[in-house]
């Protein structure tokens, strides 16, 4: 039923993750094609046969989209039919960041150069040049290379292990692009609209902790949004590697973003008095706005879409594309950036979409060029004209779509919404000029030409050329750095929406009239600024300048009669006179009782585990007392736990102070935001025997304890790097067993339960207190009555094991060493007697046999 039914249709198919594989499925490759009947000899194994890399379709669109020149398109062409070369990014706030960096200089750089097998490159591994401080790198070996090459498994296992643990993102070249123009600063709110998987999460973060001290939290978060639960599940497992308490992730449409709004006309959630709030609406200096898209810029990656690739996929995104990036604007401060982005090449999900929004919003929204900015990132500028693609017709522009199509093909498609306002007579005119110039009216509406001397509409139409700088965004194709493609447009927030008159009487027009009062013109309504009218986001003005797109593609719904009084409220407050201000409170007076009980059911999501904050001062000063944790570290009031009975919390999280004001926003306008993931998890019950003997029950977690570790001054051991390195390697030793015995003896001097172990620099006395900086490493262990136990994953373990031997470079010598060697050494020694005691039987039982056959040869008759 036109551009949205099929906009859900679309969403289905991204949830189904692409792997990069060019091999079909078995169901697929159970379907007969042409490539199978040309390729007759490699049918031995059919569920392994590659991907048929051709659409005509697909070739016919943008060669007529001239997506490049004409003189480029066989060369654009090859590339996108090469798979897609590995690449991923260091952690840059990551403890072992120049470690990993001068790992991959010194040594893979030189270990892989012999397995290059692409002719068109001269490196193995490289650095992408345009990425700042040399953290992001690019290998010439595909996905699919890594994994069945033998020869290149320690490369592919060192990138497993260390995007695991979060050392390294694993994500698409051109992926990395959008954080990088969105300008982030350490201070910044900012929303990531579709944020699954999570890479792009994962990279905004890097950027707010980068500039940061070391071991303290930034004053801005990150709020990361999608609204399917599975593929959340995946942004929150992908960002947990980032060990972060400045990050929310939600679940919501991103078109439908929860706005966060406390003023006066919205009852609180609670019973007593309004709480002082350091902030009153949740709005972001940064946006990120990724939109779901029909993905043509990853077919290197993904070949499946290929056979699946029609026009249409694009039309069918358009609405919801631009949906959200309305919705992103509205939630944009002023001053604010917002990167508008996708994963395909199609104008229609591009341009005409940014054109749009340029359009809706005047001169409050500038398009931002950046071209200056990234000299040696290779892309090319916008489109400022092309045509939407529908029913197998070209259309130039809207005047042009059939009353039959208007449902599905909107006038936002278009690079000019000027031929859009036409009238019906006009539209006949424009057809009835049309077929004086000897056009069939058929073929205009994409039906067979009656005559061979017609020329075809597309050659007919006169092609739309925009005239806003659509020139200022950004492409990137395959063929110009060996990428998949990608489209950045970069959008500021200048002032607030400007009021439009018309919509504002109407809305009070409306009110009026359901109330049998005689409509009234409403006197200084809006406030005047040196340029013109103009009113807060939060007012409601960003609603009424959305508009539809279409009747299948409308942004918003019909007004319901509620929120046309919340509308006309929230302009009067700020704008109206006191009479009228009077008025309208008449009419949310009268609301409340019922408006309040509809917030507080709004705010138990249902599937969802609730979002507490933690005040058992019990158990927290418990856990100040047991670690000693300094005065400085604020934890009253930024502890969080999903449990509402304290008695059974499991896990409790801590969040910084810009997480904390969004909370305390969201508890007190009734819980809008569904919260799937918040904080960073700090302290976790110890539920063993030896646990519940434990003067605290809580131990602190390996992700919150480099964030703890300057404020503890208990239990506390310090250890040397091979008495280290035999905790990572045996994961637990005894007292008597370390190498050093004063490191034994103060081990069993602490309390028993969580205990953190910090690695001593070589040649550093016991003694001397060690300064906690970014170079510090510690583990969490457990003190048990005899030995001191690692509390760390065993992917942890390894890898912490590798640095420290890097390191430091350390031999051997610990009793725990000498009896696995005793140990060893017997086992060797009665395997040799095993072996040789069946080998002596073996000769017996061949001498006996030889005897045997003897005796037969001798006397067969007795035998």
């Amino acid at each position: 039923m036109g551009g949205r039914g099929r906009s859900r249709t679309q969403r289905k198919h991204f949830k189904q993750n692409r792997e990069n594989v060019w091999k079909r499925s078995k169901s697929d490759a159970l379907q007969p094609s042409e490539d199978d009947n040309n390729n007759k000899n490699d049918t031995n194994n059919p569920s392994w046969q590659p991907f048929a890399t051709q659409n005509a379709a697909f070739d016919d669109y943008y060669k007529e989209q001239r997506i490049v020149a004409p003189e480029e398109w066989d060369t654009f062409n090859e590339f996108l039919r090469k798979p897609l070369p590995a690449a991923f990014r260091i952690n840059s706030s990551g403890q072992f960041c120049s470690d990993i960096r001068l790992q991959l200089e010194n040594d893979f750089v030189k270990s892989l150069q012999a397995e290059l097998t692409d002719e068109g490159e001269t490196e193995a591994i490289r650095t992408l040049p345009w990425y700042p401080e040399n953290l992001a790198w690019h290998s010439n070996f595909s996905r699919n290379q890594l994994r069945k090459n033998q020869t290149l498994e320690r490369f592919h296992e060192f990138l497993k292990q260390a995007n695991e643990i979060g050392n390294i993102t694993r994500q698409e070249a051109v992926s990395m692009v959008p954080p990088l123009f969105l300008d982030v600063h350490p201070d910044h709110y900012v929303l990531d609209m579709c944020a699954a998987p999570g890479s792009k999460t994962f990279q905004l973060l890097e950027i707010i902790y980068r500039s940061n001290v070391p071991r303290s939290l930034p004053n801005g978060m990150v709020v990361a949004n999608d609204v399917d639960v599975q593929r959340s599940n995946l942004l929150i497992h992908q960002t947990k590697r980032m060990c972060t308490a400045n990050l929310v992730v939600t679940n919501h449409e991103a078109q439908n973003f929860p706005g966060c709004h406390l003023n006066k006309h919205r009852p609180l959630a609670t019973n007593g008095a309004a709480k002082m709030l350091n902030i009153n609406q949740l709005l972001f200096d940064r946006v990120l706005c990724d939109v779901p898209c029909s993905g043509d810029g990853t077919l290197r990656k993904a070949p499946d879409l290929w056979r699946k690739w029609n026009a249409g996929m694009g039309n069918g995104l358009h609405g919801l594309q631009l949906q959200i990036a309305m919705r992103g604007i509205s939630l944009l401060k002023v001053g604010g950036r917002m990167v508008y982005s996708t994963c395909s090449m199609n104008p229609v999900e591009n341009e005409a979409v940014v054109a749009e929004v340029l359009r809706r919003c005047g001169d409050s929204v500038e398009l931002v060029d950046v071209s200056n900015e990234l000299p040696q990132l290779i892309h090319r500028p916008g489109l400022r004209k092309w045509k939407v693609r529908d029913k197998g017709s070209w259309l130039a522009s809207y005047k042009y779509v059939p009353e039959h199509r208007k449902s599905a093909v909107t006038p936002s498609m278009f690079p000019s919404e000027s031929s859009a306002n036409s009238s019906d007579d006009s539209h006949e005119h424009v057809l009835e000029e049309m077929q004086e110039d000897g056009a069939n009216l058929e073929s205009v509406h994409g039906f067979q030409l009656t005559t061979s001397e017609t020329k075809p509409a597309s050659q007919v139409m006169e092609v739309e050329v925009s005239s806003l700088p659509l020139e200022r965004c950004m492409r990137i194709v395959p063929h110009d750095q060996n990428t998949g493609a990608f489209f950045i447009a970069i959008l500021q927030k200048r002032s607030p929406f400007p009021v439009v008159q018309e919509k504002i009487d109407s809305v009070c027009s409306h009110l009026h009239h359901r109330n049998g009062e005689p409509p009234e013109a409403l006197s200084g309504e809006v406030t005047k600024s040196e340029n013109k009218s103009e009113i807060c986001p939060e007012d409601g003005a960003e609603e009424l300048l959305i508009g539809p797109t279409g009747d299948a593609n409308s942004v918003d719904k019909e007004p319901h009669e509620d929120a046309l009084d919340d509308e006309r409220c929230q302009l009067l407050e700020e704008n109206g006179s006191e009479d009228q201000q009077a008025d309208c409170s008449k009419v949310t007076d009268a609301k409340k009782a019922g408006a309040k009980r509809k917030l507080q059911i709004q705010g138990r999501w249902r599937g969802v585990d609730p979002v507490i904050l933690f005040k058992d001062e019990t158990i927290i000063n418990r856990i100040r007392t047991f670690y000693g944790i300094d005065g400085f570290f604020p934890l009253y009031g930024h502890l969080v736990t999903r449990n509402i009975d304290n008695n059974h919390v499991k896990r409790i999280y801590y969040i910084s102070k810009a997480v904390k004001d969004v909370l305390e926003l969201n508890f007190q306008i009734g819980q809008q935001l569904k919260i799937a993931s918040v904080g960073l998890k700090m302290f976790e019950r110890q539920t063993s025997r030896e646990g519940n003997s434990s003067p605290c029950l809580f131990r602190i977690s390996s992700e919150g304890l480099p964030l703890l570790l300057p404020y503890i001054t208990k239990q506390i051991l310090h250890a040397s790097p091979v008495d280290f390195k035999h905790l990572l390697l045996y994961k637990s030793v005894k007292f008597a067993d370390f190498v050093d015995a004063q490191v034994g003896e103060k081990a069993s001097e602490l309390m028993m339960g969580c205990c953190v172990v910090v690695l001593r620099e070589a040649g550093q006395p016991l003694s001397d207190s060690i300064e906690v900086n970014s170079s510090t490493i510690a583990i969490g262990c457990w003190k048990g009555r005899s030995n001191i136990s690692v509390m760390v994953s065993e992917i942890d373990c390894r890898d912490l094991l590798e640095r420290v031997v890097r390191r430091f470079g350390i031999e051997d010598v610990s009793p725990i060493q000498e009896k696995k060697r005793e140990e060893d050494t017997f086992l060797t020694q009665e395997m040799e007697k095993t072996q040789s005691l069946v080998a002596e039987n073996d000769v017996m039982m061949e001498d006996m046999n030889e005897t045997k056959v003897q005796n037969e040869v001798d006397d067969p008759e007795e035998v």
